[in-house]
C-alpha cells in the first residue's frame, strides 16, 4: 500500500491532538488538550428555534443543493459586521462560506502552494495549519514569536532570502500561545508584506473572545487586496455546524478558491448556513459573546492562579487576555513529552509542544486549554501535573 498512496498524503502528519483526545475522552480524565469551546456556551434552545423556523419558512430550500460561495443572506450579515465592527470595505461577493476554518486552510494550500514553495508560519504555530499545508509539501519557514508578536528582524530575513508565497498568522490570542500582536508589530508586519509582495493570511478564530472587550483590528486593514481573512462561527456559536468563511478581495484569487471548493464539496452545509444566519439575526449575539468572554476569563484566571500556586517558579507561562490557551515553557532539558506520558497516568491530558513546530524538535513546551473544564477540575488538574515535576527532574 505504501507504493500506491501519493507522496502528498504520506507527507501529511496525522493529527496529534485527535490521538490525545481519544485517550482523554474518558469521564475520569481531566483534559486540557483540545481547543474545545465549553458546551454550556452553546445556545441550544435558540438554535432549536432557528432550526424550526428555517424549515417552516424556507421549506425545501434548506435541504437542496446551493451555490458554492454560500448563502447570500449569511454573507451579507458577515459583510455588514466587518464594515461596522472593523471598518473594512467588505462586500458579500468577497466572502466564501467554508466547512470550518480547516477547509479554508486546505483550500489555501491547494490554490497557492506548489511543492517546495516557501510558506511563513509563526513558531510555535497552529498545528491544524501545519497539517493542512503539509499535504502540498511546502518549505516551512518559522518565525519565532515574542511576547508582543513575531520577531520582526527574523521575519524580514526570511522574506528577503526566500520567495515566500504567503504568511499565515493568528494575531489575536494565538493558538497555541495565547499571545496577541502589539499595534507596532502589526504595522511592521504589514510594511514587510508590502515591501516583499507577500500575501497575508490572517486567521481570527479567537478575536471576539477578548476578556477586556477590546476587539483588535486587522493587520490587512489597509491592504485587503493582498490578503485573505479567515473567520469562523465555531467559537461564538457552535463548532459542530462546521461553518467558517474566507474574505478575499482579489477577484481572480477568489475565483480560483471558489473553483477548488466546488471541486471539493460543491458547497458547505446549507441547512447549517440557514440556521446560523437565522440565529444571529434573531438573537443578541453580542450579549451571547459577552457571556462567553466572562466565562473564559474566569477559567483562565483560575488556571493562572493554580499554576502560580503549584508549578515550580522555573516554569514560565503566558498570560493571555483572551482566547482559549496558555503556553507553558519548562526548564531547558526537560521533556514535555515525558511529562505528558506521566500526566496521562494521573488522568490529566494536555498537548506537548512538539507538533506545533515543523522541524521535529523535542520541545520543552506545552499547550493548556482552560475553556472546557470547570474551575475545580482546572485546579485539580494543574495540581496533579505539578506533582510530576520532581519525577522528570530525577
Amino acid at each position: 500500500m505504501n507504493n500506491i498512496v501519493s507522496e502528498r498524503i504520506k507527507n501529511t502528519p496525522p493529527s496529534f491532538i485527535r490521538g490525545i483526545l481519544k485517550a482523554a475522552e474518558r469521564d475520569d480524565v481531566i483534559s486540557f488538550a483540545g481547543g474545545l469551546p465549553n458546551p454550556i456556551s452553546f445556545p441550544r434552545q435558540a438554535l432549536q428555534e432557528s432550526m424550526n423556523r428555517v424549515i417552516a419558512e424556507y421549506g425545501s430550500h434548506v435541504f437542496q443543493y446551493a451555490t458554492t460561495a454560500g448563502l447570500l443572506s449569511l454573507r451579507e450579515y458577515i459583510a455588514d459586521k466587518y464594515r461596522n465592527q472593523y471598518h473594512l470595505e467588505i462586500e458579500p461577493d468577497d466572502i466564501i462560506i467554508t466547512t470550518g476554518s480547516q477547509q479554508a486552510l486546505d483550500l489555501i494550500g491547494k490554490v497557492l502552494i506548489n511543492e517546495g514553495d516557501a510558506v511563513l508560519l509563526e513558531e510555535p504555530g497552529y498545528l491544524g495549519a501545519i497539517q493542512a499545508f503539509s499535504q502540498y509539501q511546502p518549505n516551512f519557514c518559522g518565525v519565532p514569536l515574542l511576547e508582543d508578536g513575531p520577531d520582526i528582524s527574523y521575519f524580514e530575513e526570511i522574506l528577503k532570502n526566500e520567495k515566500v508565497k504567503f504568511a499565515y498568522l493568528i494575531p489575536n490570542f494565538q493558538n497555541p500561545t495565547g499571545l496577541t500582536y502589539s499595534e507596532e508589530k502589526r504595522a511592521a508586519v504589514l510594511e514587510l508584506a508590502r515591501k516583499y509582495h507577500c500575501i497575508l493570511v490572517e486567521d481570527d478564530p479567537y478575536g471576539e473572545l477578548s476578556f477586556t472587550g477590546k476587539v483588535n483590528g486587522y493587520i490587512s486593514k489597509d491592504g485587503l487586496e493582498e490578503s485573505i481573512l479567515l473567520g469562523t462561527f465555531s467559537k461564538i456559536v457552535t463548532p459542530g455546524m462546521r461553518l467558517g468563511f474566507m474574505i478575499i478581495k482579489d477577484e481572480k484569487l477568489r475565483k480560483y478558491v471558489n473553483t477548488a471548493k466546488e471541486a471539493a464539496d460543491l458547497h458547505s452545509n446549507i441547512f447549517a448556513q440557514y440556521c446560523i444566519w437565522d440565529y444571529v439575526t434573531h438573537n443578541d449575539i453580542q450579549d451571547h459573546i459577552n457571556k462567553i468572554r466572562k466565562l473564559y476569563k474566569e477559567q483562565c484566571e483560575t488556571m493562572i492562579q493554580a499554576m502560580e500556586t503549584y508549578f515550580p517558579k522555573e516554569v514560565r507561562f503566558t498570560r493571555p487576555k483572551g482566547g482559549m490557551f496558555i503556553w507553558a515553557t519548562l526548564p531547558e532539558g526537560q521533556s514535555a513529552n515525558e511529562l505528558f506520558e506521566k500526566a496521562l497516568l494521573k488522568k490529566v491530558a494536555f498537548v506537548p509542544g512538539n507538533p506545533f513546530y515543523t522541524d521535529g524538535r523535542e520541545a520543552n513546551t506545552m499547550r493548556l486549554n482552560y475553556t472546557n473544564a470547570s474551575k475545580d477540575m482546572i485546579e485539580e488538574g494543574i495540581r496533579r501535573i505539578a506533582e510530576l515535576f520532581d519525577e522528570i527532574n530525577k
